[in-house]
């Protein structure tokens, strides 16, 4: 199971944005050919208004 390398939250996955979403620090981990790229500084810092507050490990369903 994969988990935000920063905070070790669940991850949200979006299929259409092809990302890996940690809602609770705001970051989109790009998905490249098929494998994700975990790396804080290749994740998209994501929008206010695509991020909830929430807490870690309960953001998602990866």
């Amino acid at each position: 199971m994969l988990v935000c390398p920063l905070c070790n939250g669940k991850l949200k996955y979006d299929r259409e944005a092809q990302e890996l979403i940690c809602l609770y620090d705001g970051l989109a981990y790009p998905i490249q050919e098929g494998i994700p790229v975990m790396l804080p500084e290749e994740a998209r810092v994501m929008d206010a208004d695509e991020k909830l507050p929430t807490s870690p490990g309960r953001t998602g369903d990866l």
